[in-house]
């Protein structure tokens, strides 16, 4: 299933990602430091959204209390929880 996240706090606006099956299949963002975030997207396409949100929860940017990777993980997670219901 594919999903659209608007981030919050951070230079990227927006997260485009595919789950299936639990399994990520593609992450695309929107803004952003496009080199550093292409290489996220690729380090997570055939991850487990768990591991990933795991491994990005809680990574801030500078002084700022989210990163990218962390609105990832943000967005993951509700992911998760919709395809839970």
């Amino acid at each position: 299933m594919t999903y659209t996240y608007h981030t919050s706090g951070t230079c990227s606006s927006q997260i485009d990602f595919e789950l299936e099956d639990g399994i990520i299949k593609s992450v695309v963002f929107t803004g952003g430091c496009n080199g550093n975030l292409q290489g996220i997207s690729r380090l997570v396409i055939g991850m487990p959204a768990e591991e990933a949100v795991a491994k990005l929860e809680g990574i801030q940017c500078g002084f700022k209390p989210t990163s990218c990777p962390d609105q990832l993980a943000k967005a993951l997670k509700e992911a998760l929880a919709k395809e839970a219901e």
